[in-house]
């Protein structure tokens, strides 16, 4: 078999052009804009079958260089730590601290779900992780951050596996969040129960979030100093003796950093600078990892996955009908919650945003529910499932 080895530009440049395919066919193809599906996955699959298809009838095998995979993937994960906002956490009252337990539960819920799973249709524990908390509530970004971690542990294809889940997940997330808000309102004629709240802190927040090209320099500056304090951090805690991403470390720091600027005003976080970056790399992460996806590994798994993603469906519907829905108040936002929790907890916070935006066009606006989702989804949700997958990876 011919073989092809791309050093680290020439893979950073084929990544870049999956995702200008990607976003070209998005454009185009109304179901992949419905479902948010991200452009690097778009474009990403249809290479990685193409190449798939290749080295399966012998023409050729491509092998990348993936060390931009890794720094980007850092750079990423450090623009989320950034988002770790202790005030306003406080700020968001009881509603916002249950809602963030809600999660919590579910992140372990998944986990606990797809490792009993794994146990019943006899595959490993690490491979009922690739489709629990990791690519659901993770989504693509954790999704391609620990796939690795569980193929040093021994999981052949763990990344291969763990971006099919969270392929899955988004698709799956958007098809059941409208519906099951929908049938919630209806069966308990919720529509009374909605309040109109003042919006002034939503207005606030996206006047806070307005970019200036003067601070992308700070912002990148900042995030620079996160990664470089986080890698003795990272060291530290390998001292444990417990196996932790490389990329923890920046995130701690990063929250740290971020919650001292809140508390003190010695110096200015830019987070919509900071943002920026970090979605930029996040695509750039995704287009490597997609490229470098190898779904042949895929083969001998494709039944246990289908019993283990089953099971996080399953999962999802009784968590948000049943939990979260009357945990949150049983009214017309706790429904919007349940929808936009389908959305971020199998998918991404986009996914959710586009679940609650086809109800609240349908009915009335949430307020409440359009504030806690994007919080708790983009803020706290990668950082606390981080932490639980870490726990969870280091008990098999």
């Amino acid at each position: 078999m011919n073989q092809i080895s791309l050093d680290m530009y020439q893979t950073l440049g084929m990544a870049v052009a999956v995702l200008f395919l990607g976003a070209f066919l998005k454009k185009r193809i109304k179901f992949l804009e419905t479902f948010c599906i991200p452009s690097p996955v778009v474009g990403g699959l249809i290479f990685a079958i193409g190449s798939c298809i290749l080295y399966a009838t012998g023409i050729l095998e491509i092998s990348f260089d993936e060390t931009l995979k890794n720094v980007c993937m850092v750079i990423f994960f450090t623009s989320v730590g950034f988002q770790a906002n202790l005030k306003v956490l406080k700020s968001g009252g009881l509603s916002l601290v249950v809602f963030l337990v809600c999660v919590i539960v579910l992140i372990i819920s998944q986990n606990l779900v797809s490792v009993g799973l794994a146990k019943l249709v006899g595959v490993s524990p690490l491979i009922g992780l690739s489709t629990g908390s990791i690519p659901m509530v993770g989504g693509h970004g954790t999704a391609g951050a620990f796939g690795p971690v569980l193929e040093d542990l021994g999981i052949s294809g763990a990344s291969t596996l763990c971006t099919a889940a969270a392929t899955f997940g988004l698709v799956a997330g958007s098809l059941m969040g409208g519906p099951i808000g929908r049938r919630l309102i209806l069966k308990h004629d919720l529509l009374k129960t909605a309040v109109m709240e003042d919006d002034a802190t939503l207005v606030e927040d996206e006047k806070k979030h307005k970019r200036s090209v003067s601070m992308y320099a700070p912002a990148t500056y900042q995030i620079a100093i996160a990664m470089g304090l986080g890698t003795i951090v990272s060291w530290a805690l390998s001292k444990t003796g417990m196996t932790f991403p490389i990329y923890i470390g920046a995130m701690i720091v990063a929250a740290a950093m971020r919650n001292i600027s809140e508390h003190t005003n010695l110096f200015t976080v830019n987070m919509g600078e900071i943002n920026d970056i970090g979605g930029i790399c996040l695509s750039l992460f995704l287009g490597i990892a997609m490229i470098t996806l190898k779904l042949w590994q895929l083969a001998s798994l494709a039944l246990p996955l289908l019993i283990l993603l089953a099971g996080q469906v399953a999962l999802m519907f009784v968590f948000t009908y049943f939990v979260l829905f009357n945990v949150m108040g049983r009214n017309y936002d706790a429904a919007v919650l349940a929808a936009g929790t389908c959305g971020f907890g199998m998918g991404a916070t986009p996914n959710a945003m586009a679940n609650m935006q086809a109800l609240t066009e349908k009915y009335v606006p949430s307020v409440k529910a359009y504030l806690l989702v994007p919080i708790i989804g983009s803020m706290f949700a990668d950082f606390l499932n981080s932490l639980t997958i870490t726990f969870f990876i280091n008990l098999f």
